[in-house]
């Protein structure tokens, strides 16, 4: 246990606020996107800048505390946050620059997607980031990043041009191609094993305002027909498109008849972030498609589809996630993964399979650690659940039918939908080999000590 006087010296050097259990709000503070994750840290720093940063991992280092590091808290093992530790807490650092000569964009770690967005969308530029609005831009960026542009420009660290990093002797650097590159390296999908990011400098790229985006809807009944569709439309869209498989019940959306809500549904949700003529003849086939429930593709702002999802992942439920990079999207997984969205009890779980592919594949699977370049599309089995009650049957709905799904996996995982409880093997598949062992040797240089544990670990071998 730390005494009094050596946390208030802490305190005092401080320039954002040092909260612990007994003070107000403190349970307010250590809350994160997922309810199942309860953790009480001895110690939270809100930061208010870099030095505030250097300081934590100082006192971390020196006192021997377990350090967590906590941007927008939506990771779903929920690694942002420790128990009797040290808890970074960077959600207080929102600065953002757009520069408009360059394309480029400066934004700090407590940034949200939603406010990359609003900052970027004013100029007609996007990063190509995820696809949920709350999410944040650090944990998304370090685990490798896809959304509705990664067909056409990539995983969002494959246009991340620079970042300021403190590392676990409490130095600051910064790392790009130019300046030390083997941890700029490290940091395109390495996680948080080598330190805190306190700045990104990413590449952005004219997308709309407007683009052609949102959503068809069909019964469950017609799903085998859906499905069929999915898998031929989408294996022929061009990069500017990108479609989304959903299966879940109906929510209570104004757009879908109120005697279907709660029902089980297939939906099919697109962006196409080219011109709105080419939109409009991509879509085409798919609004044609059937006698749908729902057709809510149009043209609309970029931030208006990128909130799309926002609604069915709000704060405060229970997340469990299972995941798996698919090779293909074959008439038989196609089967497995209705025959398992007819068993879903919960009203907001989910299976979904996002389409990869285009831009990735101009990528090498070294040229950054966030490899999988080969997948075609991503599963997530997305459990989630309010009553606490429920956590067994829902955990087990979505583990049996990420194992059923298995068979038809590349064999790796997205690293930023790892659980807590999936263990080291499983970190292994999201890297391969030869990055997993490239990124053993940066640890060895950059942490040592381990101190940056808690996250998707990456342990020295030193």
């Amino acid at each position: 246990m730390l005494d009094e006087t050596t946390i208030e010296t802490f305190k005092a050097g401080l320039r954002g606020e040092l909260i612990q259990p007994n003070d107000e709000g403190y349970d307010d503070v250590r809350k994160v996107w997922n309810a199942m994750i309860d953790k009480r840290p001895a110690l939270i720093v809100r930061c208010s800048g870099t030095a505030d940063v250097i300081a934590a991992v100082n006192f971390a280092r020196e006192n021997d505390l377990r350090l967590s590091v906590r941007s927008g808290g939506h990771n779903i093992a929920g690694t942002a946050l420790c128990d009797n530790g040290l808890t970074i807490d960077l959600s207080g650092m929102k600065g953002i620059h757009v520069d408009l000569e360059t394309r480029t964009v400066r934004a700090q770690p407590g940034c949200n997607l939603g406010d990359l967005d609003r900052e970027t969308q004013v100029f007609g530029l996007a990063v190509p980031a995820g696809i949920v609005t709350d999410t944040g831009i650090a944990g998304l960026t370090l685990g490798g990043g896809f959304g509705w542009l990664t067909r056409r420009y990539g995983y969002t660290c494959d246009n991340l041009l620079s970042a300021d990093v403190v590392t676990a002797d409490g130095s600051f650097l910064t790392a790009s191609e130019k300046e030390n590159a083997d941890l700029f390296w490290g940091l395109r999908g390495g996680g948080g094993n080598f330190g805190v990011v306190t700045s990104f400098e990413y590449q952005a790229y004219p997308v709309g305002p407007q683009v052609t985006a949102g959503m068809v809807i069909h019964p469950m009944e017609r799903a085998r027909e859906v499905v069929k569709f999915f898998r031929e439309f989408s294996a022929g869209a061009s990069d500017e498109l990108c479609c989304l498989l959903n299966l879940r019940p109906a929510p209570p959306a104004p757009f879908l008849p109120e005697e279907v809500h709660g029902k089980p549904i297939v939906a099919i949700a697109v962006c196409h972030s080219g011109s709105l003529e080419d939109g409009e003849r991509a879509v085409r086939p798919l609004k044609e498609f059937g006698d749908p429930l729902a057709d809510v593709i149009t043209p609309k702002p970029f931030v208006v589809h990128q909130s799309m999802l926002d609604a069915a992942q709000p704060p405060g439920r229970h997340y469990y996630w299972k995941s798996e990079y698919l090779p293909e999207f074959s008439e038989a997984a196609g089967g497995v993964l209705m025959d398992h969205a007819v068993k879903i009890t919960s009203p907001h779980s989910a299976i979904l399979l996002f389409q990869l592919g285009g831009a990735l594949a101009r990528f090498g699977e070294t040229d950054t650690p966030a490899g999988n370049r080969n997948a075609a599309y991503v599963l997530n089995v997305a459990a989630s659940w309010e009553d606490p009650a429920q956590t067994d049957e829902q955990v087990a709905w979505a583990r049996g039918c990420w194992s059923a799904m298995q068979q038809f996996s590349t064999g790796g995982v997205n690293v930023n939908f790892l659980t807590g409880e999936e263990g080291n093997q499983r970190v292994r598949a999201a890297y391969g080999v030869v990055n997993y062992e490239r990124l053993v040797k940066l640890k060895n240089k950059y942490d040592p000590q381990n101190m940056f544990r808690l996250n998707q670990n990456i342990a020295p071998d030193v």
